[in-house]
C-alpha cells in the first residue's frame, strides 16, 4: 500500500481534470490505470487540521485539532494505529504536523515549540519535522555546505537575485532538493523491507512555498502558458464580501511564500502571479519526475500490480485567485484537492473519472477496507472501494462539507482582529453542483449560485430571493452536523439480557 500525500497541491493542476499544460508522465500513468475523483475535497484547512482528518478520517469538528499549533486528542484512533492492529508496520516519510495531546507529557515538551511532530501510530523511515532537521542533516551527509541560515538554499541564485516571484533556480541543485531527499528516502525504505507486506505513507514538501524550484524546473513553464489568475479587478472589490475575507487581504505577506521576500500578496500584478504558477507547476513536475524512481522501482521488483496507490493532497493553494495566496477562508482554491486510486491488482473502472462528492475524511476508511481491517464506528468517512468497482451506492452523500476554524495563532490573529472569541472563530460549508452555503458562527453567512457565479464573487444570503434556499443549505449543514457528531460508543446499550452492540455488523 502506497499512500502519497503531496502539500498544496490544487486540484485544477491535474492534466486528467484539465491542466493540458502540465506535464507529469507518472501521474498521468496512475490516472490510466486508477480512478481519478473529479469532486474530491479536503474537508479543513490548514496543514495540520487536513493531515488530522485525512489520517483519522473524522470531521474537524469530532477531532478537533483545529488549527496548527492546536493538539490531537490522544484518544482518537487513526491509520497508523488501526493499520498495526492488523499487522502492518506503518512507515512514514514526510511529515503529518500533529501536536502531541499535553495530557501525555509535559510542557516542557520539545514538540511543542513547533507547528508540529509525527502523529502517534507511524514510524518515521524519512524524518522531516521537526523544523526539516531530518532533510537538512541529509544535506550535510551529502557533504552539502549549509549556510548559516539553512532556508537561504530556497533563495534565488545570483547575488543580485530580487527575493519573490522568479524564474531563477533556487540555490539547491536538484538532486539534492527536498523532493529528491524524500524519494531517496522511500526507494530505500523499499529495498529494506524485502518480500514483506509493507504499508508507506510518501509524503512531499512541494508545492508547497516557498515558490522556487531547482533547475531546470524553474523554466520549464513559461508563464504565458499558465491560466491567469480568477479575481476582481481590485482587492478592494473583493474585501467586500466579508469581513474575514476583509482581514486576510490586507494581512497575507509575500514573505510566507517567497523566502526574504516583502511587501504584501496584494502587490502581486498578472505578471507575478503567472510567474509563480509556472514555478508551482515546475514543482509539481519535480515530483512527477521522482514518483517515476518509485514507480519503477516497483516494476522492476514485480510489486506494482499488487499494490494499491493513493495519491493526494493536504489542501489547496489560492495560487493568486481573489487576490490571496495560502490555504485559508473558504474558497475552493483552498479545499479541492486531486485523489487519484489505483487498487492493487486490475482497477474495474481504469481510467475513468468518478464525479461522485467524495471528502478527505473517506481515505482512512478506504485503506483499511482495502488491508482487511475494521473500520471504526466514529469515522466520519465512508470507504471509496465500490466506486472504484461500479460507483457510488446507494445513499452516497449528496453534497459537500468542509470546514476552517480561524482562532488565533502565533502568526495570525483574525480572532482578536475580528473581536471574537476563539470558540467562536469557525465556519462550515454546504456545497453541491448548484449552491454553496457558508455558514459563520458569529459572522454574517454566505450563499452563492455556483450555477451563475462558479468564481463566487457575489454573496446572495440577504437576497430576498435566495431566502428559501439559504434557510434550506442551513438546514441541511445542521441535520449534517447532527447526523456526524461523535459516536464512538453511542452504538451501545445496556439491556437486561446485558450489553448490546448495535454498530457492529451480525
Amino acid at each position: 500500500m502506497l499512500l502519497i500525500v503531496v502539500d498544496q497541491w490544487r486540484a485544477d493542476f491535474l492534466p486528467q481534470l484539465g491542466a493540458s499544460f502540465l506535464r507529469t508522465p507518472n501521474l498521468d500513468r496512475l490516472c490510466r490505470e486508477g480512478v481519478t475523483f473529479r469532486n474530491h475535497v479536503t474537508t479543513t484547512v490548514p496543514c495540520g487540521p487536513a493531515r488530522a482528518s485525512l489520517l483519522t478520517g473524522l470531521y474537524l469538528m469530532n477531532h478537533r485539532a483545529v488549527q496548527n499549533t492546536v493538539p490531537l486528542d490522544a484518544r482518537h484512533m487513526n491509520l497508523g494505529k488501526a493499520l498495526r492492529r492488523i499487522g502492518y508496520d506503518p512507515a512514514l516519510i514526510g511529515y503529518t504536523t500533529t501536536t502531541p495531546d499535553p495530557r501525555t507529557t509535559g510542557p516542557r515538551d520539545p514538540r511543542f515549540t513547533y507547528l508540529g511532530d509525527l502523529m502517534d501510530g507511524f514510524r518515521s523511515v524519512g524524518a522531516f519535522e521537526p523544523t526539516m532537521d531530518g532533510y537538512f542533516g541529509w544535506l550535510a551527509h551529502q557533504g552539502y555546505t549549509l549556510p548559516e541560515r539553512r532556508e537561504d538554499i530556497w533563495l534565488p541564485a545570483g547575488e543580485d537575485a530580487v527575493p519573490g516571484a522568479t524564474d531563477r533556480p533556487c540555490r539547491i541543485p536538484a538532486e539534492l532538493s527536498d523532493t529528491a531527499y524524500f524519494t531517496d528516502r522511500a526507494v530505500t525504505y523499499l529495498k529494506g523491507v524485502g518480500d514483506k507486506p509493507w504499508f508507506l505513507h510518501l509524503g512531499y514538501y512541494r508545492p508547497h512555498p516557498p515558490f522556487i524550484a531547482p533547475a531546470p524546473y524553474n523554466r520549464m513553464y513559461h508563464p504565458a502558458e499558465m491560466p491567469g489568475p480568477v479575481r476582481a479587478p481590485r482587492w478592494q472589490d473583493e474585501a467586500r464580501q466579508h469581513p474575514l475575507l476583509e482581514f486576510y487581504l490586507q494581512g497575507i505577506g509575500q514573505g510566507s511564500f517567497f523566502h526574504g521576500a516583502g511587501g504584501a500578496v496584494t502587490a502581486l500584478d498578472e505578471a507575478s502571479v503567472r510567474l509563480m504558477r509556472a514555478t508551482y507547476a515546475g514543482l509539481m513536475s519535480e515530483i512527477d519526475d521522482n514518483l517515476g524512481r518509485v514507480l519503477d522501482y516497483l516494476d522492476e521488483t514485480g510489486q506494482w500490480e499488487d499494490t494499491m496507490v493513493v495519491f493526494t493532497s493536504d489542501h489547496g493553494e489560492q495560487l493568486g485567485d481573489h487576490w490571496l495566496l495560502g490555504k485559508i477562508g473558504y474558497f475552493d482554491e483552498s479545499f479541492r484537492i486531486p485523489l487519484v486510486v489505483k487498487d492493487a491488482g486490475c482497477t474495474v473502472r481504469a481510467g475513468a473519472v468518478e464525479s461522485a462528492f467524495t471528502e478527505s475524511v473517506d481515505l482512512m476508511p478506504t485503506i483499511l477496507e482495502a488491508l482487511g481491517g475494521t473500520i471504526p464506528r466514529a469515522v466520519d468517512g465512508a470507504s471509496l472501494l465500490p466506486l472504484l468497482q461500479g460507483g457510488p451506492p446507494a445513499g452516497w452523500r449528496d453534497a459537500l462539507h468542509y470546514e476552517y476554524d480561524f482562532r488565533d495563532i502565533f502568526y495570525s490573529q483574525p480572532e482578536t482582529k475580528l473581536g471574537l472569541h476563539m470558540d467562536e472563530s469557525s465556519l462550515c460549508v454546504i456545497q453541491d453542483a448548484r449552491f454553496k452555503y457558508v455558514h459563520f458562527a458569529a459572522l454574517p453567512p454566505l450563499f452563492f449560485d455556483l450555477e451563475r457565479d462558479p468564481h463566487q464573487f457575489t454573496n446572495l444570503a440577504e437576497s430576498p430571493a435566495h431566502a428559501g434556499l439559504v434557510k434550506e443549505y442551513a438546514q441541511r449543514a445542521l441535520s449534517w452536523r447532527l447526523r456526524h457528531a461523535e459516536r464512538t460508543l453511542t452504538a451501545f446499550r445496556a439491556t437486561p439480557q446485558g450489553l448490546e452492540d448495535r454498530g457492529t455488523p451480525a
